[in-house]
């Protein structure tokens, strides 16, 4: 799927009126609107040609009120806030161009997304019910949400599996295939128009972080780590976001380099001058994820910036990136692209360590895994799936730099945003290559 040629253009001409001035983001009742019309248009335009990428005309998907399935979810109308009772969607592909059409075997429509095709007073069963659409329809390949390796890809609860597989006849009960692929496909794609928005909670989340890293929130030898994580968590809430994840604000001080664990709070306490403070924050917008991660320096008197040596351990980071992002290949693996990437870098001079995921719907969000913390060397399964156009990534990596005046290793943590376009990776709002100043006074 191609994307359209301006995607400012596209969101402005889907959604009109009051904004939040601030941010530019939408009131709750346009961002429903929102998310209402960009699901019908990634059913018309993203989802058929996944559909017969992976060779799959019909896809059944079924949830259980408080137990649903994380693809299903991605696909109920905004105001829709969880399935109801038991809620059956299939989608169905009958080929020759023609639109897919889409069924929920429930008792009333699924929104404008999916048309009733269940009448309980003609058949009181719903899976017979389901059973009957599926013969009608004579689907070649029926795909089901079962994947061993794909936790999105793996909704299908073992109670809802074992009444499809009894209600369904031997033809269709053999053609029953795990839709893993499919499930994936739907969740890394982006459309134009997420990709039109996404970078305004990206630009939010780093203007947030900017004053949680300023005096604004900050006095030193006063504030500690969790009152800024706590601002950050009462600022999302006043932009009627929420975040997928608890802020963390760790401290990485000369003194204590080689204790720090940045996995706990060991390293938390009261904010001092001469710390460098590391922060991960994400936020969700219109059923789309935000996880950044940036550093800020506390200075000393007298200092108006931070030491050379910390600079360069940034500088160094920031290499990390480019190398690793220019060796985005369509079709190249996850684990390729970390190998190619931590062969050039251990041959500049960097350490580098490289976890990034996809980013979308889910902050861990399902495609193609690049390393992860503690598989440096590669990520079976996930991380041989190869990279596709239109997909969003975290690119989250730290380069540790030996800095003598520091006492030890100077550790950088980055992760930003960035769209895959099939040919080169781009940032949704910039990344950072200067440290966060925090002023010291008395």
């Amino acid at each position: 799927m191609k994307f359209a040629s301006s995607l400012a253009t596209l969101a402005v001409l889907m959604f009109s009126g009051a904004t939040n001035a601030e941010t530019g983001l939408l009131s709750m009742q346009e961002r429903a609107a929102w998310v209402d019309s960009n699901t019908e248009f990634r059913f018309s335009h993203v989802l058929p040609d996944i559909m017969r990428r992976e060779g799959i005309d019909m896809w059944v998907l079924i949830s259980r009120e408080y137990n649903e399935d994380p693809v299903l979810e991605t696909m109920l109308p905004a105001d829709w806030l969880s399935a109801r009772r038991r809620t059956i969607l299939v989608i169905f592909d009958p080929g020759a161009g023609k639109p897919l059409e889409r069924w929920a075997i429930a008792r009333y429509d699924v929104g404008n997304l999916f048309k009733k095709a269940w009448d309980p007073q003609k058949q009181p069963h719903q899976f017979a019910a389901l059973a009957q659409l599926i013969a009608t329809k004579q689907p070649n390949r029926i795909g089901i949400n079962k994947s061993v390796y794909f936790n999105h890809a793996d909704g299908l609860a073992a109670t809802d599996h074992e009444l499809l597989v009894q209600a369904l006849s031997d033809p269709y009960r053999n053609r029953l295939v795990s839709a893993e692929y499919l499930a994936v496909g739907w969740l890394e794609t982006r459309s134009e128009a997420e990709m039109a928005v996404y970078p305004a909670l990206v630009a939010l989340g780093h203007q947030l972080i900017a004053r949680a890293f300023s005096r604004e929130v900050i006095t030193p030898g006063v504030t500690t780590t969790e009152q800024v994580e706590w601002w950050l968590r009462e600022q999302t809430r006043a932009h009627k976001l929420t975040n997928w994840f608890h802020p963390s604000v760790s401290i990485q001080r000369s003194s204590q380099t080689k204790n720090n664990d940045f996995s706990s709070h060991a390293a938390a306490g009261v904010i001092q001058p001469g710390d460098l403070l590391h922060v991960d924050f994400g936020m969700t917008y219109l059923r789309l994820n935000s996880d950044q991660q940036q550093h800020a320096y506390v200075l000393r008197p007298g200092e108006t910036q931070a030491p050379d040596y910390l600079q360069q351990a940034l500088a160094n980071a920031n290499r990390l990136q480019d190398i690793f992002t220019s060796q985005f290949l369509l079709g190249r693996s996850g684990n390729q692209v970390l190998k190619a990437s931590r062969e050039q870098a251990i041959s500049e001079g960097i350490t580098p360590s490289i976890y990034t995921h996809p980013i979308g719907f889910h902050g861990h969000a399902a495609g193609t895994t690049l390393g992860m913390w503690d598989a440096q060397g590669g990520v079976p399964v996930e991380g041989d799936y190869p990279l596709h156009a239109n997909t969003a990534y975290s690119i989250e990596l730290n380069a540790a730099t030996d800095a003598p005046q520091w006492g030890g290793a100077v550790r950088i943590m980055l992760e930003e945003q960035a769209w895959f376009d099939g040919k080169s990776v781009h940032y949704l709002n910039g990344r950072q290559t200067q440290l966060l100043l925090i002023e010291y006074s008395q």
